[in-house]
């Protein structure tokens, strides 16, 4: 039986930065492949990698001082590094969506959440302002925010950090996109609120049957909500496994080092 083709292949990629102390290598020909609906974690302590890899598979890696020097990008059969920024705006968001990890940075503070939202599903349905505002009451009752009707007339800091976070996933799987990228989404949320946000997306992956890159520090993250880890260090990919088999047997020394960190935290 032929194997399905993958959503997303990646290629030889190389991106380098230029900074006042000369160039700096920030991926360094990495190629890796995510099945259609699996979850996917990149873990790697922080300039390993793992954040630029993930801006660039969306072309949102500023150039200047980025340049992506070699590889390919393909997203459900779309040649993603051939297309223009006209092109990729109406990628985003619909093919392939990604989670931030500050909400308000994220967020325009001047307009109101149901704004933000319905412009965000109007560029990419044909639905009118009072459907868009209807799906994106939806959207917000589906990641558990309390009172959504309320919420959409709210500006983003009326809400809690971990509401605002909850608002970047609810925007982000609105036009339900087929793979959701998710940078550090909980980085900025304290332990408790943490536990929340990742299980709300690990939720929503497995109901919508996503593709997804769940981009982090913590393997202890990984665990819980991934079926394969790529090990990013330096620009390179050191090691990639079955989660439960990366746990039980790692091959490699820096990933002994990252389990034996998460192992200590928790014993």
């Amino acid at each position: 039986m032929a194997q399905e083709k993958p959503l997303l292949t990646v290629e030889n990629l190389s991106v380098e930065f230029t900074t006042d102390s000369g160039v700096v290598k920030a991926v360094d020909d990495i190629s890796f492949e995510v099945a259609a609906g699996e979850p996917v974690g990149i873990v790697g302590e922080s300039g390993s990698g793992k954040s630029v890899t993930a801006l660039t598979l969306l072309q949102l890696v500023p150039d200047p001082p980025g340049r992506i020097t070699s590889g390919r990008i393909e997203l459900d059969g779309i040649d993603i590094l051939s297309k223009s920024q006209a092109e990729m705006r109406q990628i985003r968001g619909d093919l392939a969506s990604m989670i931030f990890q500050e909400p308000m940075t994220a967020l325009n503070p001047v307009f109101t959440i149901g704004n933000q939202m319905t412009e965000v599903i109007r560029v990419h349905r044909k639905v009118s302002k009072k459907q868009a505002l209807q799906l994106a009451i939806q959207m917000l009752d589906t990641v558990n925010i309390p009172s959504p009707e309320k919420r959409v007339k709210q500006y983003p800091h009326e809400l809690s950090g971990g509401q605002r976070q909850r608002v970047m996933i609810a925007m982000a799987l609105s036009c339900d996109p087929k793979l959701l990228i998710a940078d550090e989404p909980s980085t900025a949320l304290d332990v408790t609120v943490q536990a929340q946000v990742l299980k709300e997306i690990h939720r929503l992956q497995e109901e919508r049957n996503m593709s997804m890159i769940l981009i982090t520090h913590d393997l202890g993250v990984v665990a819980e909500t991934c079926k394969r880890v790529i090990v990013m260090y330096k620009g390179k990919i050191v090691e990639v496994a079955e989660t439960k088999e990366l746990f039980r047997n790692p091959q490699h020394p820096y990933t002994r080092t990252l389990l034996d960190s998460v192992l200590t935290l928790r014993d």
